[in-house]
């Protein structure tokens, strides 16, 4: 799953970004919002079989399975763009701890599916917004006004109504998305910092290949041995997680990120939606009244990033 609700971002485990380059067609606009909105499909769909995944194999190696499938499948992406000139970066080690951060979000938010629903991680992972607006301002040196400000302490307040600590219902494992929304947003900020400077493929192989590399170093004391049907699904989430990331690209190239990126939320809809159709799990209301605090938080950061963008 990934977030993508500030202009501009990447999604979660190895989507570039492209920052926003003036007005750009109406139909054009529809386009890029069309293409959001199915990545959010498919990204819902990915977790889905993570979570179906997450009873039977190590979070590494069902991470590794997804990893090894966006790996092979960017090699015919990049030697159709180029070949191996597109593998040479300006920048290689801001793209190795870029990798590592988005492997590591993705390790993170893949074990936390072990112990919470989709739609329980999915809501708190969606705090990373808030993350990216801090570490920005840390990193690369923006200026935040009262009115994100506001927002994020507005983003925060809908993560604790979802985890609600010190009370019973409060579960350890949500401390792990929450890890993986914190990784991501280091990520998307090393992400905005080459901004221009490497093409985006060349981002998202470099993704693929630091978190297979990394996978597979800690796969043989993890290991365990799968079924062909649990193969068969870890290709999947693979394949899934692949084309979100891909229509996450085309959706940039088509429509300015101010204007897309906050139909990325309808992905909460989506998980609790599939969530209850494959596993019978309904979010319960609090996690529902957090999301949407949550969201409406990340919808409004996201406003302000459109008006900063005007200006």
């Amino acid at each position: 799953m990934t977030p993508k609700t500030t202009a501009p971002m990447t999604t979660r485990s190895a989507k570039p970004v492209e920052r926003d380059s003036g007005a750009k067609p109406v139909q054009s606009q529809l386009w890029g919002t069309v293409l959001m909105l199915a990545s959010t499909v498919f990204f819902s769909g990915s977790d889905i079989l993570t979570k179906g995944l997450a009873d039977a194999l190590p979070a590494v190696e069902i991470a590794w399975l997804r990893y090894a499938t966006f790996s092979l499948l960017v090699i015919p992406l990049l030697m159709m763009n180029g070949g191996g000139t597109l593998l040479r970066s300006q920048h290689p080690g801001l793209q190795v701890l870029r990798g590592l951060g988005t492997v590591g979000s993705a390790l993170l938010f893949t074990a936390s599916l072990r112990f919470l629903q989709v739609a329980d991680a999915t809501a708190i992972y969606f705090i990373s917004p808030i993350l990216i607006m801090a570490l920005s301002i840390v990193f690369l040196g923006e200026v935040v006004g009262w009115r994100r400000w506001s927002a994020a302490a507005v983003g925060l307040l809908g993560v604790l109504v979802v985890i609600r600590p010190g009370t019973g219902a409060f579960n350890m494992a949500a401390l792990l998305p929450l890890g993986g929304a914190a990784s991501w947003a280091a990520a998307a900020v090393i992400t905005r910092k080459m901004s221009g400077r490497d093409h985006a493929i060349t981002t998202l192989t470099w993704s693929a290949f630091v978190g297979f590399v990394v996978l597979s170093a800690l796969l043989p004391f993890v290991w365990v041995v799968p079924s062909l049907g649990q193969v068969g699904l870890g290709i999947s989430v693979g394949v899934f997680s692949t084309i979100g990331h891909w229509l996450i690209v085309l959706a940039y190239r088509h429509a300015n990120a101010s204007t897309i990126a906050p139909f990325s939320y309808i992905q909460l809809i989506w998980a609790g939606v599939l969530g209850y159709l494959v596993f019978g799990a309904l979010p319960d209301r609090w996690t529902i009244i957090g999301a949407a605090i949550i969201a409406a938080s990340g919808l409004y950061t996201a406003y302000r990033e459109r008006v900063r963008a005007k200006r």
